[in-house]
C-alpha cells in the first residue's frame, strides 16, 4: 500500500526535475500528486525527511549544476532556468550547497550533487485506528500565528461561554490546524480554537461558527505535552497513512482535547488527533 504514496512522490520529484523554473508553490505541488493542499506537505516531509522547499532547492541545485558542467550556457542564464530571480540569489544558494561558486564548479570540471541531503528521523508510536465521526458544530475563534499560542483564543472562548451561560450547550475543547508548521511562516499559520455545541446555542460575535464534517477518520490517541504533538503527526502521515493505503479526505486535522494544561500534568495530556478520510 506504501507504493501507492511513493509513486506520487516520485511524481512531484520528477516534476521538479522537469520544471526548476515553473510554479513549485505548495498547491501546485499538492496538484501533480493529486492529495488535499491540507495534508499534502505533512505527507511529503514525514516520509522523505525533507520539506517541499528543500526539495526544490535541491533539485534545482542539482539541475544547475549539470547544466554548469554539460552546457556553455552563461552563469545567469543557468541562474535563470534554475528557477533563481536574481544571479545573486543563486549564488548564495550554489555556494551553501556545493561549498563553491558556480564558476568555480564549472572550472573544476567534476560533477556532483549537493551536499543537502534529506534527514528522516524515527519517531514516536501511538495507536492510531478508523473511526466514524460525527459532524460537529463549533463555537470559537480564529488564530494566526504560533500554534503554542492558540492557548490564548481558547482561554477567551472559555470565558464567553461562561459569561453568556453556554457551558449546557458546549462539550469538547478541538482545535482545527490548517496549516503545516514545516511549510507556511510561523506568522502565517491558521488554526481555529473552538468548543463543540449543540444547535440551540446562539454563536454571536466574536465568536464564529464552525462546521466539521462526519465521517471517516484516522484518530490517533496521543498522550504527553502538546509540544510532542509534531513528532507523533510525523508518523501518522509518514508510517501509518502509507502502510494502511487509505486515502485523505479534503479537510484539516483536528484535536479534540480530552482534558486541559490547567489541572493535568503535561506527561498526562489527553488528545485525539483526527485526520480525515475518504470514504469506502
Amino acid at each position: 500500500m506504501a507504493g501507492r504514496y511513493e509513486d506520487r512522490l516520485l511524481r512531484v520529484l520528477d516534476y521538479i526535475h522537469d520544471n526548476p523554473a515553473g510554479d513549485l508553490s505548495l498547491d501546485a505541488l499538492a496538484d501533480v500528486a493529486a492529495m488535499s493542499r491540507f495534508h499534502w506537505h505533512r505527507v511529503f516531509c514525514a516520509m522523505t525527511g525533507e520539506t517541499c522547499a528543500q526539495a526544490v532547492r535541491r533539485l534545482r541545485l542539482h539541475r544547475a549544476a549539470g547544466w554548469l558542467i554539460h552546457s556553455d550556457w552563461t552563469l545567469d542564464t543557468v541562474a535563470e532556468r534554475a528557477g533563481y530571480a536574481s544571479k545573486q540569489s543563486f549564488y548564495r544558494a550554489f555556494g551553501e550547497a556545493f561549498g563553491m561558486s558556480p564558476g568555480a564548479f564549472r572550472n573544476r570540471g567534476e560533477f556532483r550533487s549537493p551536499l543537502l541531503k534529506p534527514q528522516k528521523g524515527t519517531y514516536p508510536v501511538f495507536p492510531i485506528e478508523i473511526m466514524t465521526q460525527p459532524a460537529r458544530r463549533l463555537a470559537g475563534l480564529p488564530h494566526r500565528g504560533d500554534y503554542m499560542d492558540v492557548a490564548e483564543k481558547f482561554e477567551k472562548c472559555a470565558m464567553l461561554f461562561a459569561t453568556r451561560a453556554l457551558w449546557p450547550h458546549g462539550s469538547q475543547m478541538i482545535g482545527v490546524y490548517y496549516d503545516d508548521p514545516d511549510a507556511v511562516a510561523e506568522p502565517d499559520l491558521r488554526s481555529f480554537a473552538g468548543i463543540s455545541v449543540d444547535d440551540g446555542a446562539a454563536v454571536d460575535a466574536p465568536l464564529e461558527e464552525l462546521r466539521l464534517p462526519g465521517g471517516r477518520y484516522a484518530v490517533m490517541h496521543y498522550k504527553g505535552p502538546y509540544p510532542g504533538l509534531k513528532a507523533a503527526y510525523a508518523h501518522l502521515y509518514g508510517t501509518w497513512l502509507p502502510d494502511a493505503g487509505e486515502e485523505l479526505g479534503d479537510h484539516p486535522p483536528v484535536e479534540i482535547y480530552l482534558n486541559a494544561p490547567v489541572d493535568t500534568a503535561p506527561e498526562d495530556l489527553l488528545t485525539e488527533v483526527c485526520v480525515p478520510l475518504r470514504s469506502r
